[in-house]
């Protein structure tokens, strides 16, 4: 497994993370590898894979020419995302 040491961290970067990991009782790497896990590029990845497997559902349920979507429907559903 990969390692990182951050060096010359700012003094108030620290300490809220190590607030953060107090309040979630967890040490100050565990706090740290949750935060980098929500970095953006790693959510859209990992969105871009749950909506491949809805689709791979969808056609295993339906089929692939007898499901038709409802645009309007389709809108609605990915605003309310």
């Amino acid at each position: 497994m990969a390692s990182l040491q951050i060096r010359d961290m700012p003094q108030e970067v620290y300490d809220a993370l190590a607030e953060r990991a107090a309040r979630e009782r967890r040490s100050l790497a565990q706090q740290a590898i949750v935060e980098l896990a929500q970095v953006p590029e790693l959510t859209r990845r990992e969105r871009k894979l749950q909506v491949v497997e809805e689709i791979r559902e969808r056609i295993a349920k339906y089929g692939t020419r007898s499901y038709t979507l409802d645009p309007v429907e389709a809108i609605r559903e990915d605003r309310d995302r």
